[in-house]
């Protein structure tokens, strides 16, 4: 049984390309993300993050849990920057005071303080922007590459065969260890083991867990073994590997690939200039006074 995450063949802008096309189109983009600071260059690549979103063809009820996660992190990190201003200070040396806070009481001999700069707001904005457009385009890859193709994919990038090889066993591990926890679960609730009815500290939580752990953690053990004992029977690095599937570029993979690396050299380009750092709107410098 081939174990993957909710993959299913769509009709969309994704899965219309070649996946090694896209993994390079990705790389780019990460790359192009990473260069700048300035929200209306991030705003651009956050668009762009939201277009192969919606024409993904996957819907929001399957991505619900991840998006959910994604979402809550990159806000309470971004919110968390916003009262810290932490990270910020190596993008500027100067901040501009909108407003100051006090609370009526003190800690120890502290009084909590928030001060709002011009500077710190936008860095936190920036940051949001910046880390959700990458994670709006990570979160696709398992939902829209067929794992069949995973091992294809590396070796078609130039990978070694047992690098790629090792990709696709890894990229397949987090599904099939889930898939084996929900056998061993379901299993022992048909032999009376109640897992809502775990009391006890954490200690003793972990001691009641044994029954799931330690059969998953064998399984998957001994799963390693049979996948190693197979492979050696097929002689695996004595010499190339050869695949049952091939891919093949067409016009329009190359056209992405050709527009990712475009994008790339004009991101890096800008960057050499000094544009696409970190800017503050004239507004809110205004409003600082």
């Amino acid at each position: 049984m081939l174990v993957t995450w909710r993959y299913k063949p769509r009709k969309s802008l994704i899965q219309s390309f070649d996946p090694r096309a896209w993994i390079i189109f990705f790389a780019c983009y990460i790359a192009c993300t990473v260069l700048f600071w300035d929200l209306r260059y991030l705003m651009v690549l956050f668009a762009m993050a939201m277009l192969v979103v919606l024409t993904s063809g996957i819907k929001f009820s399957e991505m619900r849990r991840a998006w959910l996660f994604i979402g809550g992190f990159v806000i309470f990190f971004s919110f968390l920057t916003f009262l810290t201003g932490r990270g910020g200070i190596e993008l500027y040396t100067e901040e501009h005071l909108i407003t100051r806070w006090e609370a009526g009481f003190t800690l120890l001999g502290w009084r909590p303080t928030l001060t709002v700069t011009a500077e710190k707001t936008m860095y936190a904005v920036s940051m949001l922007v910046r880390v959700f457009s990458l994670a709006s385009m990570t979160i696709l890859i398992p939902y829209s590459l067929n794992p069949a193709h995973y091992g294809i994919i590396f070796k078609g990038l130039g990978l070694p065969d047992k690098v790629a090889y090792g990709m696709d066993l890894t990229m397949r591990f987090i599904p099939s260890f889930g898939r084996d926890f929900m056998l061993t679960r379901d299993a022992q609730r048909a032999r009376g083991y109640e897992l809502e009815k775990l009391s006890g500290g954490l200690v003793a939580q972990v001691r009641k867990l044994a029954p799931l752990i330690v059969p998953v953690t064998i399984h998957a053990i001994v799963s390693s073994e049979d996948i190693i004992d197979a492979m050696d029977l097929r002689a695996f690095g004595v010499g190339p590997r050869t695949w049952l599937e091939e891919l093949h570029y067409r016009t329009r993979d190359r056209l992405l690939i050709g527009f990712g690396v475009v994008m790339l050299l004009t991101s890096i380009t800008l960057s050499l200039f000094g544009m696409g750092k970190f800017w503050v709107p004239q507004f809110l410098l205004q409003l600082a006074g």
